[in-house]
């Protein structure tokens, strides 16, 4: 994150917004435009690629569904909008962390032991270590005990469309987050590919939520898509996971997409008519 606000105080805040004399490295100042930087992050990041799939990619036939909710696309982007700033504050606090230096980032390929290959093979960890990190953390939301208070509202939106993708309790979102933001202090990772990554995942976060449920067949057991994530919403015990398969298969909680096997929300519709 230091690169963004690097960027942002050699353009923007140190010659139009902060007093001349307020110095870049000063910890209030940087907490200030982390937080700033990083609500702003967020909203475009949501709202830019939400809309995109919103309009090109979501199939708009599911808003016919009995269990899509009145208004619902204007009440998912009201509680995502109430939570994100809510969100962004532990996480700002671990964005401080890794601009005072405490994570593992690194700047330049050379500082990699394993050079371009390490970038890559960081790549592949973090996504595999964070898809096990939120599969556990996904599922113990699910437990009594935190369900109603911090996961339910997400649970909401039975039929989601792309803006239920952030529109979690505050906690139940930063818990999610997690993983994302361990990673970088546990392992070395590259600055600009973190960058990538967390645009990526955010990313991710929305495809899952758009009804698209079309995946290469041979993938269709392996990647944890959109047709997965619609099951996890409609049966609610099943597929927590954010990548992958892997861990709903061993922990026992993988499910067969229905839209797979003809009995999906789609498939419900087509019924409807058929009456």
């Amino acid at each position: 994150m230091d690169l963004v606000l690097d960027v942002a105080d050699r353009n923007l805040l140190t010659p139009y917004v902060y007093p001349a004399g307020w110095p870049e490295g000063e910890p209030c100042r940087q907490l200030l435009s982390l937080f700033v930087i990083t609500n702003l992050g967020a909203l475009a990041l949501y709202l830019l690629f939400g809309t995109l799939s919103y309009y090109f990619i979501f199939d708009h036939r599911l808003k016919r569904h009995p269990q899509f909710l009145e208004n619902q696309v204007r009440r998912e982007i009201a509680y995502a909008l109430r939570s994100l700033p809510w969100i962004s504050v532990p996480t700002v606090a671990l964005f401080f962390a890794e601009v005072r230096g405490y994570s593992k980032l690194y700047d330049n390929i050379e500082d990699s032991p394993y050079g371009w290959s390490g970038v890559f093979l960081s790549m592949l960890s973090f996504l595999f270590f964070t898809d096990m990190g939120i599969y556990w953390i996904h599922r113990g939301l699910h437990h009594k005990l935190f369900y109603k208070r911090f996961h339910k509202p997400h649970h909401l939106w039975k039929i989601a469309t792309p803006f239920a993708s952030h529109a979690f309790h505050p906690v139940d979102g930063f818990m999610q987050s997690l993983p994302y933001h361990v990673y970088p202090f546990l392992f070395p990772l590259h600055k600009v590919t973190y960058l990538g990554l967390y645009i990526f995942v955010n990313v991710w976060t929305i495809s899952i939520h758009d009804g698209d449920y079309r995946v290469p067949r041979l993938l269709r057991h392996v990647i944890n898509g959109s047709a997965h994530h619609t099951d996890h919403h409609l049966y609610f015990d099943y597929n927590y996971g954010q990548y992958f398969t892997l861990w709903d298969k061993i922990g026992g909680s993988y499910k067969s997409p229905t839209a797979f096997e003809g009995k999906g929300p789609h498939d419900y519709l087509r019924k409807l008519r058929e009456k």
